[in-house]
Formats: C-alpha cells, sequence, structure tokens
C-alpha cells in the first residue's frame, strides 16, 4: 500500500501542497514535505484536484505512518458485516471489513478465515 491507495491505481488524498512549477503541457511540480522526500515531485494533472477554498469546509487530514520504502501496514478497525458466497461446490464465509484511513464507502470484502487468522482480536 502506498500512500494510502488500497488496491492497484486506486487514488486516495494525500494532501494540500503548493505547485511550484509547471513542467510540461499536463504535469506539475508539487512541494512536498520532508516527511515525503523519497517520493518524486512531478505528478500528472488527473492526479492533482483544485482546491476551492471555503470558510466553512474544515478538512480532516491525518498524517500517514510510512516506512522509508513508503509503505504502510493496514489495519482493520472492525468488521461491519457478514455474508456466505455460494459456489458451485463449495461456500466460502466472508466479512465486510472497514479499514484504518478508510470510510465506509472503502470497506473491502474479505475471506474469514483469512481474518481470522490475522486479525483474531476483531471476533
Amino acid at each position: 500500500m502506498r500512500f494510502g491507495k488500497k488496491g492497484k491505481l486506486a487514488p486516495r488524498f494525500v494532501g494540500l501542497f503548493k505547485i511550484l512549477e509547471r513542467v510540461a503541457a499536463v504535469t506539475y511540480r508539487l512541494a512536498l514535505p520532508p516527511s515525503l522526500a523519497n517520493v518524486h515531485n512531478v505528478f500528472h494533472v488527473s492526479m492533482l484536484r483544485k482546491y476551492h477554498p471555503d470558510p466553512s469546509l474544515v478538512l480532516q487530514w491525518e498524517p500517514l505512518d510510512s516506512r522509508k520504502d513508503l509503505n504502510f501496514e493496514e489495519t482493520p478497525i472492525q468488521i461491519l458485516d457478514r455474508r456466505v458466497k455460494q459456489l458451485r461446490s463449495k461456500t466460502i464465509p466472508l466479512v465486510k471489513v472497514l479499514w484504518q484511513y478508510h470510510g465506509l464507502e472503502e470497506a473491502t470484502w474479505e475471506r474469514e478465515e483469512d481474518m481470522r487468522a490475522l486479525y483474531s482480536h476483531l471476533f
């Protein structure tokens, strides 16, 4: 998991950063904090979102606990739901897991036996 992404190429809000310069037609160089010094600071415009100042809007920014290789451990907070997936010859029990640093809309369905093995304290 990198930059708080869950899954392959899933964009995630990392923070507000100042644009230093326009590198090319669709790429920009950003002023990143020292905690992200190992990250290449040039981004494609599709990865950026324009900030519209709104005094009533308060951003809830949580700094990510990343290691030197920019990976961090995803930890589950709670189990939201259970269901059984019925295949032709077997059944697979699943649980819906809420992960740290993610909202309810990003909760994922995981195999119950895997979650019991790794995170038995949730059951």
